[in-house]
Parts: C-alpha cells; structure tokens; sequence
C-alpha cells in the first residue's frame, strides 16, 4: 500500500479515466458484434428453437422491435468480449490501495473472472435455459400456442447468461478475499448454513417463480461455496506465528493458583 495518501480528486480522476477506457472497449466491442448480430441472435435463439413446436417462430410487436434488439444483442456481447479488458480495469483502480506483494494477483483475478464469467454464461446457455423453457413451454396444448417475442426472449435469456457469468465469479472474489486476509475458509465453512439460505433467497430472486429455475441456480452456488472453501485453503493467507518478546514462538500457559 503506499505510504503517501492520495486526495478523493486523485481518486475520482483516475476512476473517470478507468471508466472512461471501459466505455470505449465497449463501444468497440459493440461495433464489432453488430456487424455479426443476426448471426449472434440466431445462437442466443437456438436453444428456444430445439424446444418450440414444429413451425413456430419468433414474432416482433412493433416497427422497431428488430431493430433495438439486435442492438442490445450486440450490446451485450460487446460486454461479454471486453469482459478481461473491464476486468483489468477495475482491478487497476483498486490496485493502489493495495500491498506491493497483492499487486501481483492482477493476472490470476483477470484470467480467474474471465474464466468463471464464460463457464457461467455457458452453463447458462447449455443447460438452465434449455431446461426452463422445456418446462415452461410444456404447458403447450391444441389451444395454446406459444408466440414469444423478440424483446421478451431476449430479455428473459439475457437476464439468465448475465446472472449466471456474474454468480460464477463468486469463487474469484472470496478467493481473492481470503488471499488478503478478509475471510478464510473456516469462517466461510461456519457459515455455510446462512450462505445456504442466502443462495435459495438470491435464485428465487433473479428467476422466473418457478422451482425448476430456482434449483437450476441454487445447485451451481452451492457447488461453487464449496469450491471457494477448498480454494481458499490452498491459496488464502497463511497466518503466521506471533513471537513472544524472548524470541520464541508466543506459547499460553495457564495461570498459577
């Protein structure tokens, strides 16, 4: 950590310009995926196409319905392919307030984020939505016919792969924590009871009210608290022996009657 403190100015210029470089990977980011939308639209649709009825297809309510989805479609995988570039950015603007010996983690936290980050919006991809929209459009009869929009699909699958990149950054920070000393493994197992509980509040939050969607995200969370414990075992901060002032190692003993 350095020894000379910085002035908040110092601090919120250096946060304009981390964001400001942020902003600018995305835009270039979204140039980049917007030329390829259609066929980026077409994989996000995939895994709706294999469960609909024979013949069905996406609709658009409105003149410029197409049109703004494909622009939030490139907008978002904008935001995905620039993700190791924001990364680094927003670990450069804390890395100041860190030990020289922290600093180091910087490629481990860019590569450990990116790497959880596309694991989650894969199992997103190839396993929660396909079971959901199985599930939801099981309700499918003679009568009732679904006829999902482009807006709403897009918000409803976007929503999953977002929540699911960023929940399965969950073992880089508590890593990272136990790396500095904020948490470790033994308070994370103590409380692993409430973290349980949290994680079932959290999935019945951000998924739609049925169970299926909930245990689909619950399950991986927990999974991923566990690989948190164990990680923070093999990689957090090691306590260190306090010596007595003799020189030894400090050792109690009891107290004479």
């Amino acid at each position: 950590m350095d020894e000379k403190k910085l002035p908040l100015t110092s601090h919120l210029q250096e946060l304009r310009k981390r964001l400001i470089l942020s902003f600018i990977a995305i835009g270039v980011g979204f140039f980049v995926c917007y030329a390829l939308k259609e066929p980026l639209f077409d994989i996000l649709a995939a895994p709706l196409q294999k469960v609909m009825p024979t013949g069905s297809n996406l609709i658009f309510t409105s003149v410029a319905e197409a049109f703004f989805t494909y622009m939030k479609v490139a907008f978002i995988a904008g935001i995905i392919l620039t993700s190791p570039f924001i990364l680094y950015q927003i670990w450069a603007f804390i890395a100041p307030g860190l030990y020289q010996k922290e600093k180091k983690y910087v490629i481990p936290f860019v590569l450990g984020g990116s790497f959880f980050f596309i694991l989650g919006v894969l199992f997103g991809y190839y396993i929660t939505i396909p079971i959901g929209f199985k599930f939801l459009l099981g309700y499918t009869t003679d009568f009732i016919k679904p006829m999902p929009s482009m807006k709403e699909y897009l918000s409803f699958s976007i929503k999953f792969l977002l929540v699911f990149g960023l929940v399965f950054e969950f073992p880089v920070v508590l890593v990272l924590l136990a790396r500095i000393g904020v948490v470790d493994a033994k308070m994370m197992a103590r409380q692993r009871k409430y973290a349980i509980l949290l994680i079932f509040i959290f999935a019945a939050v951000m998924t739609p009210p049925d169970i299926i969607s909930q245990v689909l995200m619950a399950l991986p969370l927990m999974g991923l608290y566990e690989l948190s414990i164990l990680l923070s075992k093999i990689f957090g901060k090691k306590s260190t022996p306090v010596p007595s002032e003799g020189g030894g190692n400090k050792v109690e003993s009891p107290a004479s009657t």
